[in-house]
């Protein structure tokens, strides 16, 4: 079974580097302007985590607290596990409200999938069904963790190159 999630999961993040290639690249430019807040729901804090508290933390970056105390210097990072996450639709409309930019990752979803309409930029994290098959044809294995740290490790590689450029 791990054999087969690996190929799945392989296959996943070789999508997402494949069909948001110009998003990444745009989202770091956004980003890379100010000073980077993130906000994550659920399972999705895992790289507010990773950002804040991980080996190599996002130079600067801070937790969203409440859209109050940001001015529109600032960049919000927002991970959801999907486009219709009311939470992340909420923090949404308030930064598009107060003309904050920000970058939304989630996985876009036809009903209510309010999410990439407010974002200045939206990644899809194309993860719409666990990965891995069961014996009565539901599936499982369902890793949005993960494929959101793949973007935010994409976003800040990227993030950093612009920065380094800047500074030489």
């Amino acid at each position: 079974m791990l054999k087969m999630f690996t190929t799945q999961l392989t296959g996943l993040l070789k999508r997402i580097e494949e069909k948001e290639e110009y998003s990444f690249e745009d989202g770091a430019r956004l980003l890379a302007q100010g000073p980077i807040y993130i906000f994550a729901t659920k399972e999705m804090k895992a790289v507010e985590f990773e950002a804040l508290e991980g080996a190599e933390p996002l130079k600067g970056a801070k937790v969203f607290e409440h859209v109050g105390e940001l001015t529109d210097s600032d960049r919000v990072l927002l991970f959801s596990r999907y486009a219709s996450d009311e939470d992340a639709i909420e923090v949404a409309a308030q930064l598009q409200e107060k003309a904050i930019p920000f970058v939304a990752v989630s996985t876009t979803v036809p009903e209510g999938g309010k999410l990439q309409e407010l974002a200045d930029l939206h990644i899809d994290l194309r993860l719409t069904k666990g990965l891995l098959p069961d014996d009565f044809g539901n599936r499982y294995g369902y890793p949005s963790s993960m494929a959101a740290l793949f973007v935010y490790f994409g976003l800040k590689f990227t993030i950093e190159e612009i920065l380094a450029e800047y500074e030489e």
